[in-house]
């Protein structure tokens, strides 16, 4: 594992309008230059809406070609969830680009039923782990945060230093008046995954008269805050080191005394 440069982008997204914020995430993407990683907010070019017919992109559409582009000229893997509509169906799909054009992507496994995301969105059923520069990465998106069971990091004779995953990363359209609760799950996934955890949240007000607090930040595996955002617009950068992780793990082994259990994906 080498350190790692984040760069955590918390923009107030535009509602249903791509091209505007193609235009406004290009530029706050482009103050992160340097970073390794570049992490967006959920549907991020149209905002969290139910209305997939305004919404939606394809794979080969605008939204995605956009990413690809970024992502090159930048020199960063970029992530972030889009509304993507495929085979009939919706996606809250998060896209992991990389700067030479291929991706990786994790549909949104639980969706909102409180805003109706589940009559709407079609859901996904596989984790996703990918790696750079040595960490093994989750990416999640939003209510993925309240299901620990799905979350759970254990320990594997096969993954690269023992552990599932080094980092979790989740993005987020989460309104304020829910805010306190994700300030604290993403403090108790990072304490119970012995992992680093990175959320990014939108700020401002979208097209439901939502208000967004923002609250981005960068945990350490004991909770504690590497980084928190306040709720204004942000570009956050910091270089993640391995080492206080790996040591943490060490000395603190209480994954030997985790349940064993058998997830059931249906």
């Amino acid at each position: 594992m080498q350190p790692l440069t984040v760069s955590l982008v918390q923009g107030a997204t535009r509602w249903h309008d791509a091209s505007a914020n193609r235009d406004y995430y290009g530029k706050l993407v482009r103050r992160a230059r340097g970073s390794d990683l570049v992490v967006l907010p959920e549907t991020f070019l149209s905002g969290f809406s139910n209305d997939t017919g305004a919404s939606a992109d394809t794979m080969d559409g605008e939204g995605v070609a956009w990413l690809r582009a970024l992502a090159a000229e930048t020199g960063a893997v970029i992530c972030g969830s889009l509304a993507i509509r495929e085979a009939g169906t919706v996606y809250n799909r998060l896209l992991w680009m990389r700067p030479d054009g291929t991706f990786q992507q994790y549909d949104k496994r639980h969706l909102f039923r409180m805003a109706g995301e589940h009559t709407r969105y079609g859901g996904g059923s596989e984790r996703l782990i990918v790696e750079l520069k040595g960490w093994r990465i989750l990416p999640q998106v939003c209510y993925d945060l309240r299901f620990p069971v799905w979350l759970r990091n254990r320990r594997l004779e096969s993954a690269a230093g023992g552990m599932d995953y080094d980092l979790a990363i989740f993005v987020a359209n989460w309104p304020a008046p829910r805010r306190q609760p994700w300030r604290t799950l993403l403090r108790a996934r990072a304490i119970e995954n012995l992992a680093c955890v990175i959320g990014v949240n939108r700020v401002g007000v979208d097209g439901n008269e939502l208000p967004y607090a923002g609250d981005s930040a960068v945990i350490d595996p004991v909770g504690e805050p590497l980084v928190e955002c306040g709720a204004l617009e942000q570009v956050a950068t910091l270089t993640l080191d391995p080492a206080p992780l790996l040591a943490h793990r060490e000395r603190f082994p209480a994954w030997m005394d985790a349940d064993a259990f058998t997830l059931d994906r249906a």
